[in-house]
This record gives C-alpha cells, sequence and structure tokens, in this order.
C-alpha cells in the first residue's frame, strides 16, 4: 500500500510517545534521500528514519544501521550544525496531509535556545525533506525543487514553507452521514467503489478503500457508511493493528495499520506490536534492492554488456563448430574423386559417384570448381577437411572458455544482487578491474587479487554452536576457502548455479545432522536459488577442494563431495546470522 495518511498518524502517535524530549546525539545521511538520526530518551536509543525515495519513502523507527558515504553531503552537514544535541519537543501530522513536522530546540553557537523544524513529507515521488528555522523559513532541503521542476510550488533555501498543493478532496475524520450518503447516493451504483473512495476522500490509499469496501455486507450507501465510519474511528481513536502480508512464497506483498481481511486467505498476515517494527520489516529487502541498483547501475550495464557479448561471441562459436562438422563428408569427397579420377575432366562443375564406403553404395552428388583439375578438387576437399578438423578442437576450447567466463559472470551478477552497501560494491567493482572486465586491467594482463578486504564475510551460527562464514563476492569465497578454512572444515555451495561459498568451522569435530542442513539452507539462500524451496547443495570437506591455475576468483573444482536437498527459508536463516 501507499505510505497514506492514516499510516502516518499511526507513525506520529508511536514517536510521540517514544521521542518527546529525545536529544540527538549524531546525525547521518548514508543515502542521497534518507536521513537517519540517533536519538537517546529515558535511557533508551533510538533510530529515526526519515526517507524521501521516490519509491520507499517513509518515516519509522529502525534498528538497522546502514553504512555511511566517505564524504558527508551537504544536507547533513547543515543538520549536524543545526541540530546535534537539540532535543525534539512536539512530534505532528499536519492536519490528515501527509507531513510530519519534528520541532527540535536546539543551541546556537553562542548558547542562545533556537527553533529548528524538520518537516518531512512523505508523498511518493513528491517526497521531501526540508530543515526550518522558527519562522519557517527554509534553511536546507534534500531535495531543492525550482521553477524547472515545478510551477506550482517552490522549495528553495531562504524561502518560507508551505504546505503542498491541495488536491481538493475531503477529509474522512470530519465526514457526516449526510454528506456520505447524499454524495455516494448520487452516483450509485459505481464500477469501483475502492476507487470512488480514494479518489473522494484525502489521504485514503487503494489499499485502505478496498478494505471499506470489503467490510461493507453491500455496496448501498447506508451499509458502505458503516464500514466507513468504523474504519474511521479506528483512526480516531489510534487503535491500530500493525500488520504485514505475506504471499506463498514468503515474500512481504502488503502493510498496514489494521487487520487486511480482503485477501481472504490467500495471504498471510502477520501482527506486529509496532508500527514501525513492521513498516521496517516490509521496506527492508526492496529499499535494500532499490539502493543497491542506484548505487551500482553501471557495474550492472557492464556485466550485463559483458554477459550480452559472451552469449554473442558463444552463438557464432556453436554455429562455425556446426559447420565444421561437416569435416568427414569433405574427408569423403576427396577420397572419392581421387578414386574416380580417370572419369572426371576439367571444367566439370559436379559429379555424380558410387560412395563405396557405405553398404548400400548410394550415389552422391559432388560440387567441382570448373577452373580446377580432378587432382586438384580433390585436395581443396582435403585442405578443407584440416581446416575443419583443426577448427574443430580449437572452437570446443573456446566454447568451454566461454562458458567459463559466462559462469563467472553469472557470479559476480548474483553477488552484486545481494550486495548491500558502497564497500561491498567497491570490493565487486575491485575484482572486475583486476579481472580486466573494466578496462583498468587489460585482459591477460591480471595481477594477483588482494586479500585485504574492507569487509568481512557474513556469520552465523547453527543450533549445535558452530560457527559459519558465507562470502559476499568472490574476493571473500577464495579467502574463505583457501585462506580462512582448514583442511577438515565443511564447505557448501548450491549444486550448478552461482552462489557463495559457506564454511562451517568444525576444528576436525563431526557436526550433528541438523547443523549440516542449516548450513546448507546458508548456502541455498545465499545464491541465486534463493526463490527456490528445493535446492541442491553440494557439501565436502575443504581438503577436496581445489582452484584450477590462472582460474577466475571464487571458481573451484571438486569430485569428492556429498550433496542434501533443502529448503531456501530465509526466515530460518536470518535467525541465524550473527549481527
Amino acid at each position: 500500500m501507499a505510505f497514506d495518511s492514516a499510516m502516518v498518524r499511526a507513525v506520529v502517535l508511536e514517536l510521540d510517545s517514544l521521542l518527546i524530549n529525545a536529544r540527538i546525539d549524531k546525525i547521518h545521511q548514508p543515502e542521497k534521500d534518507e536521513i537517519h538520526l540517533l536519538l537517546r530518551n529515558n535511557g533508551e536509543n533510538y533510530r529515526l528514519v526519515i526517507s524521501s525515495s521516490a519509491n520507499n519513502s517513509r518515516i519509522h523507527l529502525s534498528s538497522i544501521q546502514k553504512e555511511n558515504p566517505p564524504t558527508p553531503y551537504n544536507f547533513c552537514i547543515l543538520l549536524r550544525k543545526q541540530l546535534t544535541g537539540g532535543r525534539i519537543s512536539a512530534i505532528e501530522q499536519l492536519g490528515f496531509e501527509r507531513v510530519i513536522k519534528i520541532t527540535v530546540e536546539s543551541k546556537d553557537e553562542m548558547g542562545y535556545v533556537q527553533i529548528r523544524r524538520i518537516y518531512a513529507e512523505i508523498m511518493g515521488k513528491y517526497s521531501n525533506i526540508m530543515l526550518t528555522d522558527e519562522d519557517d523559513r527554509i534553511l536546507g532541503v534534500i531535495r531543492p525543487v525550482d521553477f524547472t521542476t515545478s510551477q506550482k510550488r517552490q522549495v528553495l533555501p531562504g524561502m518560507r514553507y508551505e504546505m503542498p498543493p491541495s488536491q481538493d478532496k475531503i477529509s474522512p475524520l470530519h465526514e457526516t452521514m449526510e454528506s456520505f450518503i447524499g454524495a455516494y447516493g448520487a452516483v450509485y451504483p459505481v464500477p469501483s467503489v475502492d476507487k470512488y473512495l480514494s479518489s473522494r476522500y484525502q489521504g485514503l490509499s487503494r489499499l485502505s478503500a478496498a478494505e471499506i469496501a470489503y467490510r461493507s455486507r453491500s455496496e448501498r450507501p447506508e451499509d458502505l457508511w458503516q464500514s466507513f465510519t468504523s474504519f474511521i474511528d479506528i483512526i480516531k481513536n489510534g487503535k491500530f493493528e500493525p500488520v504485514v502480508l505475506y504471499d506463498e512464497n514468503k515474500k512481504p506483498l502488503e502493510y498496514s495499520f489494521i487487520q487486511i481481511k480482503q485477501y481472504n486467505g490467500s495471504a498471510t498476515c502477520a501482527a506486529f506490536s509496532s508500527v514501525s517494527e513492521a513498516i521496517e520489516i516490509f521496506f527492508r529487502a526492496r529499499d535494500n534492492i532499490d539502493h543497491t541498483r542506484q548505487r551500482a547501475s553501471d557495474l550492472f550495464k557492464n556485466i550485463n554488456n559483458i554477459k550480452n557479448r559472451l552469449n554473442r561471441k558463444t552463438a557464432l562459436q556453436r554455429d562455425e563448430l556446426a559447420l565444421a562438422a561437416k569435416k568427414d563428408e569433405y574427408k569423403l569427397y576427396g577420397n572419392l574423386i581421387n578414386a574416380n579420377i580417370c572419369s572426371i575432366r576439367r571444367g566439370m562443375k559436379s559429379v555424380r559417384l558410387i560412395n563405396y564406403y557405405e553398404e548400400s553404395c548410394p550415389e552422391i552428388e559432388i560440387s567441382l570448381d570448373a577452373r580446377l583439375t580432378p587432382a586438384q578438387n580433390a585436395q581443396m576437399y582435403f585442405k578443407k577437411y584440416a581446416k575443419a578438423r583443426n577448427a574443430s578442437v580449437i572452437l570446443e576450447k573456446q566454447i568451454e572458455e566461454s562458458a567459463k567466463e559466462l559462469e563467472y559472470i553469472d557470479s559476480v551478477l548474483d553477488s552484486l544482487t545481494r550486495a548491500k552497501g558502497q564497500s561491498e560494491l567497491d570490493e565487486i567493482r575491485n575484482e572486475l578491474e583486476h579481472s580486466g572486465y573494466l578496462g583498468k586491467a587489460a585482459k591477460g594482463k591480471t595481477k594477483p587479487l588482494p586479500y585485504k578486504l574492507q569487509t568481512k564475510p557474513a556469520e552465523y551460527k547453527t543450533s549445535g554452536g558452530y560457527k559459519v562464514l558465507c562470502g559476499k563476492n568472490n574476493l571473500q569465497n577464495d579467502m574463505l576457502t583457501f585462506k580462512s578454512a582448514s583442511k577438515l572444515d565443511w564447505w557448501f555451495h548450491v549444486k550448478n548455479a552461482p552462489g557463495s561459498h559457506v564454511v562451517m568451522f568444525c576444528a576436525g569435530e563431526e557436526p550433528s545432522e541438523r547443523d549440516f542442513t542449516e548450513a546448507a539452507m546458508i548456502a541455498a539462500v545465499n545464491s541465486s536459488l534463493s526463490e527456490s524451496k528445493h535446492v541442491a547443495v553440494d557439501y565436502t570437506q575443504v581438503k577436496n577442494i581445489k582452484k584450477p591455475a590462472g582460474a577466475n576468483p571464487g571458481y573451484v573444482i571438486y569430485h569428492t563431495n556429498y550433496s542434501a536437498y533443502v529448503n531456501s527459508d530465509a526466515e530460518i536463516v536470518d535467525k541465524l546470522k550473527v549481527d
């Protein structure tokens, strides 16, 4: 659902109960469109996230710490100067709009108390975050809006803050029965009740409107009013029940501030005691994917270009190999011409000869070059045979090398889709540069890859207490398998698909069956098959893993192994993760 006005009210109610008089200790801006306020109140630490992302705009408390850029953004520097050390005195929703005002009392350079306000507009692609003074004059804005962007409303430093333009909709909080029934009765029946409600009333998302329609006994004006007023009473009284709905693959489908019944059993509904927790659970995966794709757009583009080029190259090589498969035919033609050389004359364009090499002795037609003698035509076919024979050997080797390159590129693409921070993206970029795919190192002149990495492998602990490490990219995979693990530790990897190297450290002990299953599940979740239900995972001791000379990062071979089939359950694996 959209982050509608009712959800804003639920979040503001929760923040008001926890953060009034909270002290702002630190301010971070991990993304260009997202700020984090690190707060402390009544002996508790809080992280308030405000995002103006076009796809994932929201405000909520969070427990996720994101990596900060090496150089802070200008808006972050301004917030630190104006707000650090200040205390939050008020958090409120403006009317029934998707606008939150956070008032902060801080001190200026002379020690005098000053009032600063943060305005967070949670409006999809029009979302924004602004800092103003006590007179609502804008001091800074995360996304400036000038005349070239909007003719209706400009948001620039030095201007006075104004509310977003009204959409000429009615506030559902002030609707009366007479007005509701009169307006709805005038257009009844309507093709879509939820569309009618969301277009008439301010701040109602299509999900909320559809839930009102679903809970109504019928589409009659009186029945719809009963459902509408019950829904609005929940908002007025603040009796929120935050939930997240999951589809059959356990992926977040929707989130809401009330129980959602309209799916009628086709989705699983999980209830949460905190609105912020429900919002964080829903946006966690989506937000990570979106931001990773934004920051790594050039890498995705380069890798996909490389993959397309390799696919085209392999297709051409296979076509050439198919032509080279005629080598035996060329040899046969040469032999038959030599066997019948006395009956062939120069100037003939073709000849029909008996094929004595087949039991039925069929006649076959052989094309000739009229400019050549019979002996020269025979030599022409023998040369074609020799060329095709040599080409077959070379092409088969080239196709094998292209397949290995594609396998490597797929592994990099898999690592890139699961990267979570700038450091991990930098490691992948560094790997591609050293491997000669991004131009800094010429192909065939690669340097040894460094094992001093910026980030560490993901760490898990099995139910039996065994430490499990999982590589996040090919550099970490090599380091983990050939530098960190001992020969008797157990190594896991999905079968015949890109994925992380996973090592269970057991110090020579024999882990239980449950430990092996959990380690295999970790390998399944951290792979390109993470969405599959039943995943084949190979596992063996590290002593059986070999790396061919000159192989790409992350590429290994093994011949002695076991295989297990496990469910790729991210929820179980998350519980095993060590923060």
